[in-house]
C-alpha cells in the first residue's frame, strides 16, 4: 500500500520589509500574512509554510494619532507589584524592534503554531541584517 503525501514539500522563502516611514499596523498585517502563508497557493490554516520575514529600519516606523503618548505597553515580572508600564515612545527608544514584534505576534495564531511562526520573524533597528544567505525577496507595503 502506497502512502501519498497530502501536502507537497515546501521550500523556505524569506521576505524583507523596509519599515522606513511605514505605518505600524499596515506593515504588521502584511508581515503576519506572509508568516502564516496566506500569500502562497499551498496555504492551509493548520500548516507551517516555513516563510520568514525580515523587518529592517524598525526605529523609523510611523504611527497615527496620539499613540506616541496614549498607547501603553505592559509587562509583569511575576512578582507582587511587578507591573511595568511604558508608553510607545519610551519602548521605541529603549528597544525599537519590540513594538513591531508585539504588533505582529498579536496577529499570529494562538498556540504552538503561532509560537513556531514567530521564531521566523527577525526585526532589526538599522538597514543591515545578517540574512543575506536566505536571499530574501523585497515586499512593497
Amino acid at each position: 500500500m502506497n502512502k501519498t503525501n497530502l501536502y507537497p514539500t515546501v521550500k523556505e522563502d524569506w521576505y524583507i520589509i523596509d519599515a522606513d516611514s511605514k505605518t505600524l499596523g499596515r506593515l504588521s498585517t502584511e508581515a503576519a500574512k506572509i508568516l502564516v502563508g496566506k500569500n502562497s497557493p499551498n496555504y492551509n490554516p493548520s500548516r507551517d509554510l516555513k516563510n520568514g520575514v525580515i523587518v529592517i529600519n524598525a526605529d523609523k516606523i510611523q504611527i497615527t494619532g496620539k499613540k506616541k503618548t496614549d498607547k501603553f505597553y505592559r509587562h509583569h515580572s511575576g512578582q507582587v507589584g511587578g507591573m511595568k508600564i511604558e508608553t510607545f515612545q519610551e519602548l521605541q527608544n529603549r528597544v525599537p524592534g519590540r513594538v513591531i514584534e508585539k504588533s505582529i505576534k498579536g496577529m499570529l495564531p494562538k498556540g504552538a503554531l503561532g509560537r513556531n511562526l514567530f521564531t521566523r520573524l527577525k526585526v532589526y533597528k538599522g538597514n543591515e541584517h545578517p540574512h543575506h544567505a536566505q536571499q530574501p525577496k523585497n515586499v512593497i507595503v
